[in-house]
């Protein structure tokens, strides 16, 4: 096929076929329909935030912060996208749900890999049911260990054992990470490259955030505090998660301020 080539077809150029013919419903609900397109949709809409930090981690590797911002930010648009489809997924009632839960077997969204690759790239490693997408990023700089060697190559005083770690290890929040970007908040004009990305990244935590609290309401609202699908804890566990942080400095220096 080649650029503007007039055979080319809306249908052929979005492979529609093989688009709208990858949802198989098991049972005959009317309401499996939806529950499979929420969550291919949402599958899509993380692939496209896996292909934005890749590129995005790339550029602040290479103090190229300015050219980051953009695709920062539509990370945080797309989380917005996410966070808006449990509302479609909220007008499936628990007795509807009931009918065709039974088919779902041990399928649960807990062993979403790219969900999961997504946390590794920001920053939240360990737990979860991680596969081959998740594993790949697990042992390169999260988009925190990048961005906290920017503020280092900026001149800033970070600990090694911040900017040389075993990156498959949970990220621990350090006091003088915190004081670091604390002074980029005390000093936005000065250092506004370094503002701009912090502000940028907390969109994202925020956005995270936000799609979790709507998730812990929506397995509520469906199914209660019953376990989920796979024998998972289900709301449970989701709660638990409301608290993580991608970037913990960046919440807790604002006390300082």
């Amino acid at each position: 096929m080649t650029p503007g080539d007039r055979s080319m077809t809306y249908g052929r150029y979005l492979a529609l076929d093989e688009l709208l013919n990858a949802q198989h419903p098991i049972s005959d609900e009317h309401d499996e329909l939806l529950f499979i397109v929420i969550h291919q949709t949402k599958e899509l809409w993380l692939k496209q935030t896996i292909a934005e930090l890749e590129v995005a981690l790339d550029l602040v590797r290479h103090d190229r912060l300015v050219e980051a911002y953009k695709g920062l930010a539509r990370v945080s648009r797309i989380q917005a996208v996410m966070t808006l489809s449990w509302d479609v997924l909220t007008t499936m009632t628990p007795s509807d749900y009931t009918l065709f839960r039974g088919v779902l077997g041990t399928s649960s969204g807990f062993q979403s890999d790219q969900f999961r690759a997504v946390e590794t790239m920001l920053g939240l490693r360990g737990g979860g049911m991680p596969g081959p997408l998740t594993d790949r990023y697990a042992g390169q700089p999260s988009l925190w260990d990048e961005a906290n060697a920017a503020l280092a190559r900026a001149g800033f005083d970070l600990p090694a054992a911040v900017l040389d770690r075993d990156w498959t290890q949970p990220y621990e929040a350090d006091p003088a990470v915190e004081s670091a970007w604390a002074q980029v908040y005390r000093e936005p004009h000065r250092w506004w490259e370094l503002y701009q990305l912090a502000e940028k990244l907390v969109d994202i935590d925020d956005a995270l955030a936000t799609w979790r609290h709507k998730h812990v309401l929506t397995v509520t609202r469906v199914i209660g505090m019953k376990p989920g699908t796979g024998g998972t804890p289900g709301a449970s566990y989701l709660t638990s998660t409301l608290t993580k942080r991608a970037f913990p400095e960046l919440w807790s220096l604002r006390t300082q301020l």
